[in-house]
């Protein structure tokens, strides 16, 4: 029984020497000529310009998890309609439940407004010296004195 776990560990060990040995030798006969342009960032053919830590609107994740989580919900139907078509009315109640389960999740989504884009622009008190804080006028005012 040894004997063969033994040779799972020439294998193993022959495997790694074979990658190192590669390794190794494709750093012998490679170029290496780094310049500016190797070396900087690549961001899908833009020029990589300001800080890299950019903050992003938290809707974003929020659109892509739940994309992830009802496309494979909605994924799992079709193999479940091929190995449970032949169970009949109970694996079609039982469907039922599940995508009724879906809907519910979608619709607190909806009444919660995470898929709504155009929200109101925040307004944000500012500090005035000598005044103290100060809100902010709406743009709309704004226009209806200048007119």
């Amino acid at each position: 029984m040894l004997a063969d776990f033994g040779s799972i560990l020439l294998f193993l060990l022959y495997g790694a020497l074979f990658v190192a040995l590669a390794l190794f030798v494709s750093g012998l006969i490679r170029p290496n000529r780094p310049n500016e342009e190797k070396l900087s960032t690549y961001e899908c053919g833009e020029e990589p310009i300001g800080d890299a830590r950019v903050q992003f609107n938290n809707r974003f994740y929020i659109i892509g998890l739940m994309f992830l989580i009802f496309e494979v919900e909605i994924l799992l139907l079709f193999p479940w309609v091929m190995v449970f078509g032949d169970l009949g009315w109970y694996a079609f109640f039982a469907m039922v439940v599940f995508v009724f389960m879906i809907f519910i999740g979608f619709a607190y989504e909806l009444a919660k407004g995470h898929l709504e884009w155009d929200l109101p622009k925040p307004r944000v008190p500012e500090y005035v010296e000598g005044v103290g804080v100060v809100e902010p006028a709406d743009e709309d005012e704004d226009a209806k004195v200048l007119q």
